[in-house]
């Protein structure tokens, strides 16, 4: 299993991972604090622990400008990473261009330095979309180059991977679009529970699911 005994395990993204975290639950009602506490129920005399410190509306290069305190201060054990879709989106919304080779150099930047100066495991969870709403599906030209990116520096810096794009297709050829997302980029509680199951598969915690 990827998590050791007293790890400390960080997740960071936007809106998706931040999900509504506040002082009083500072993981949030999404896919963190599911996988979380699924995993402390689990390996409870493991004693881990789990941060999250996902901002709503980042992009990556929010992601690096707040690194020091964000990720490099608080030395993870292991590092999950979920960013891109504002990248994205923020195209379309609000004008805000970035490349996918853009996105890829300031995505390994933060990676060089979190190797660096925690030597954390790394998991990168690529960004995904559903088209639910008009315009979405043109999304995908922008996007596509940055799953892409993600996968190839998840293979240069020998991370886990989490194939979320993939995984919601898949999920919609089950059950209605609205099951899993609201709006095309943000989970329904189903859909958090769909990314922390993958998320536990990645690390190594066996939950079977009926196929």
């Amino acid at each position: 299993m990827l998590i050791n005994k007293g790890d400390i395990v960080l997740f960071q993204g936007d809106s998706i991972t931040d999900c509504h975290r506040h002082p009083d639950n500072p993981l949030g009602e999404g896919y963190p604090f599911i996988a979380a506490n699924i995993f402390s129920a689990l390996y409870p005399e493991m004693d881990v622990t789990f941060i999250n410190r996902g901002i709503s509306g980042n992009r990556v290069v929010n992601l690096r400008d707040r690194w020091q305190e964000d990720c490099l201060d608080i030395k993870p054990n292991v590092l999950s990473i979920l960013v891109g879709v504002n990248d994205t989106w923020h195209r379309y919304s609000e004008n805000i261009s970035c490349t996918a080779e853009e996105y890829k150099s300031v995505y390994r930047e933060i990676l060089i330095q979190a190797r660096e100066k925690t030597n954390a495991k790394l998991i990168l969870m690529e960004p995904f979309l559903i088209h639910m709403k008009e315009g979405q599906d043109k999304w995908r030209e922008d996007l596509n180059p940055k799953i892409m990116a993600v996968r190839e520096l998840a293979q240069e810096f020998d991370a886990v991977y989490v194939p979320l794009d993939g995984i919601f297709a898949a999920a919609v050829a089950k059950a209605p679009m609205k099951t899993w997302i609201f709006d095309g980029v943000h989970p329904t509680p189903t859909g958090h529970a769909l990314i922390a199951k993958a998320w536990l598969d990645a690390v190594g915690v066996d939950i079977r699911w009926p196929k």
